[in-house]
């Protein structure tokens, strides 16, 4: 879950008061006719999933000819939002916007999520991925990888070489044991509840090191509060072009980005699909909405429901190699 700045969320809450102003002067019928739109939310408001569908709901609603109203259902790393999006009617009234966590790695770690994925869920529209990071305090004597596994190895206290990460069970928790497993380091993953307490741990040098999104990061990297030493994905990141990947210094196998998409109820129709599809579409498309995901470190990425789905299939099956690899077994 991504924390912002009190600048960056006023900017999105001004947005969003601006189109709720907007809808006052649409016409009459359509005001009265519309039944709202829910935008089903996993995490409280204030992170980083809340200010990106408040972001494309402010510019969303006019296409769809509806009011969207976020619901923020926090609880279980977006459990409850997925479960609500299961006993709601498939008539496109109801969406989920979730990324990869939740729709993908939650079942494989909790033994009764309460919903299936494949067979609940309707892929709607992707909308963005992002990337992974691996930072440091900003005062770690480590500038690369390879000083920061030079130094971890030196530490004889076990908190020393502690890697924070936002949640248990979480793809970030099994990068960093598959780190530990690949260079021997012997380290503790210390797992938080949010991104939140875990930067502020890091800023505060609690911990040495830690593992989050890049848009968690990247305003805490360019402040010079934490020191991101490389990030995930098969490519550099054009907000930090001087940042190595890991497949650059020989981690492989964690290239695939994770994403943010629209699900919706099983059994929506391929109708109310293809509008969704086609407002996603033409709100990534705005020059203030992609500057703005771009300035949080994700890329734009627009994917019909089919490409999303593929996409999420692809995803579901890396990660499930990957856990099984590391023994972890469903809690």
């Amino acid at each position: 879950m991504t924390t912002f700045n009190r600048r960056q969320w006023l900017g999105v809450s001004l947005q969003a008061a601006a189109a709720t102003a907007a809808v006052a002067h649409w016409p009459a019928a359509l005001a009265q006719s519309a039944r709202p739109i829910y935008v089903l939310v996993g995490f409280p408001p204030g992170g980083g999933s809340d200010a990106l569908a408040r972001l494309l709901a402010v510019h969303m609603q006019k296409e769809l000819g509806a009011t969207m109203v976020v619901d923020n259902r926090p609880g279980a790393g977006g459990q409850i939002a997925a479960q609500n999006l299961k006993a709601a009617a498939p008539d496109g009234n109801t969406v989920f916007l979730s990324h990869d966590h939740t729709v993908t790695i939650v079942p494989k770690v909790v033994k009764t999520p309460g919903f299936d994925t494949e067979k609940d869920f309707q892929a709607v529209a992707g909308v963005a991925n992002f990337v992974n990071a691996f930072a440091v305090t900003a005062s770690h004597p480590a500038k690369t990888f390879d000083e920061y596994v030079a130094w971890v190895k030196e530490q004889k206290s076990a908190p020393m070489r502690a890697i924070g990460v936002p949640a248990p069970a979480s793809t970030l928790e099994f990068i960093a044991k598959s780190l530990d497993k690949q260079y021997e380091l012997d380290i503790e993953t210390v797992p938080y509840r949010g991104s939140g307490p875990m930067l502020a741990d890091l800023m505060g040098a609690q911990i040495q090191a830690g593992f989050a999104t890049l848009p968690e990061l990247i305003e805490l990297h360019k402040a010079g509060r934490v020191r991101i030493l490389n990030v995930l994905g098969d490519k550099r990141q054009p907000i930090v072009p001087d940042v190595p990947t890991f497949a650059e210094i020989g981690v492989a196998g964690f290239e695939q980005a994770p994403f943010y998409g629209f699900f919706a109820p099983k059994g929506i129709s391929a109708e109310k699909i293809a509008q969704w599809e086609q407002a996603t579409q033409k709100v990534l498309q705005v020059p203030e909405v992609r500057k703005q995901l771009e300035d949080w470190g994700m890329t734009v990425e627009y994917m019909d429901h089919q490409q999303l789905q593929d996409a999420e299939a692809s995803y579901s099956k890396t990660w499930a190699r990957i856990i099984d690899d590391l023994g972890y077994e469903p809690q």
